[in-house]
């Protein structure tokens, strides 16, 4: 099944390329050899996955939120609320300018 299933993806990978490439950058056609070589380079490129559950971002995200919610506990409700407001004004459009209009109104 696995080797059926790479020569799947390298065939999808070849045809592809040799679609769009050529057409969109001038580019050369390549073989299926080929497509297998630019898969197993993306992949050392980008990174293999790892086992388990949680991957990259999600893992990245899931320890931010945990380290703000560790720094919240320790705060006063006013400071609470001042970081609040200031995350709100630096989130909400480009580099806070819809909160900053929003206070001068």
């Amino acid at each position: 099944m696995v080797p059926a299933f790479i020569a799947l993806v390298g065939f999808v990978t070849m045809s592809l390329w040799n679609w769009l490439v050529p057409s969109l950058f001038a580019g050369p056609l390549i073989t299926f050899w080929q497509a297998l070589g630019l898969l197993v380079l993306s992949r050392i490129l980008i990174g293999f996955p790892k086992g388990g559950g949680e991957r990259g971002w999600s893992r990245k995200k899931r320890m931010w939120k945990e380290k703000m919610q560790a720094k919240m506990e320790h705060l006063s409700p006013e400071e609470k609320e001042k970081m609040k407001d200031a995350f709100s004004r630096c989130m909400s459009g480009p580099w806070g300018r819809k909160a900053q209009k929003d206070e001068q109104e």
